[in-house]
């Protein structure tokens, strides 16, 4: 009798505290403009000053429509060669019980997927997006380094902690950096849209500490008042890689699918870790954080 393969092992994201309600105060809503195409001058200097620029309909209800479709098949394991999806930390023991659309509503995040499905490798390299990328990058032809899925299911999505991008990344302090936040879903402040520090991306590196994630210490951050970011679906939002951001837990029936694309110009060499983490600080650095 033959012995029945060992399957595949199950990625399961941390298991964090719910975060303290005053780490999220907006005071106010981003706005920005309309298209893709509306992007100019002045929308470059906004996002220098600001650290951040908002386009309210960046892609179509068809563009968006394939990109959730083409993730939607990645979480039901249409492809079975592909493994970097990670379920909610707090699912782990309900997951066996779960059915498919359950299941769904139990994924914490997807990486490294573009290759594995061309409609969301599509929305990554559009020629729209990529031609607003160019200025904001110095004029470099913009080169994509990192996809992720980040889905915070109802009720149950947790938190991403205050955080500067650039503490996660092998890449040198001076290199411009710039996140595209996708909504897939509608993104409100309920169901934990995009906060923002406006600014204080020219104030350089934020110490890191692991606690509830690889976050800026809790104290720096409470009582600061941010502006919240929600879109509609097809929205997007282009953020410097230094720019202070968080997202609060899920408080709604309602899940937040959104797509995370970190571009940089070609052919930028990586650096070693230890000079990521001389900016940023080693984990449990300070332990009285």
């Amino acid at each position: 009798m033959s012995t029945p393969p060992t399957p595949e092992p199950v990625l399961f994201d941390v298991v964090a505290d719910l975060h303290p309600p005053e780490l999220y105060q907006p005071a106010a809503v981003a706005d920005g403009v309309e298209h893709l195409a509306d992007i100019g001058p002045a929308q470059v200097a906004f996002y220098r000053e600001h650290g951040y620029l908002v386009v309210r309909q960046a892609f179509t209800p068809a563009e968006v429509q394939a990109a959730t479709a083409g993730l939607v098949d990645l979480i039901m394991g249409t492809r079975p060669d592909f493994k970097h999806v990670y379920f909610e930390g707090k699912a782990k023991e309900i997951l066996p019980t779960l059915g498919p659309e359950q299941r769904q509503d139990a994924v914490r995040k997807l990486g490294v997927f573009i290759e594995f499905d061309a409609r969301l490798k599509a929305l990554s390299h559009h020629p729209e997006l990529r031609r607003a990328l160019r200025p904001l990058l110095g004029g470099a032809e913009p080169e994509l380094f990192q996809d992720m899925a980040l889905i915070k299911p109802p009720r149950l999505g947790r938190e991403k902690p205050w955080h500067q991008d650039k503490a996660y990344f092998e890449y040198a302090l001076g290199t411009p950096v710039v996140g595209v936040w996708i909504a897939l879903d509608e993104a409100t402040v309920e169901n934990g849209c995009m906060q923002l520090l406006p600014g204080r991306h020219k104030e350089g590196p934020i110490l890191h500490f692991q606690r509830r994630d690889w976050q800026i210490c809790d104290q720096t951050i409470l009582g600061t008042k941010s502006v919240a970011v929600p879109l509609k679906p097809g929205g997007l939002l282009l953020f410097d890689g230094m720019l202070p951001h968080g997202t609060p837990h899920n408080s709604s029936p309602k899940r937040r699918r959104a797509l995370q694309f970190h571009y940089l110009p070609a052919g930028t060499p990586k650096v070693p870790p230890e000079e990521r983490l001389r900016h940023f600080g080693g984990e449990g650095k300070n332990v009285s954080c």
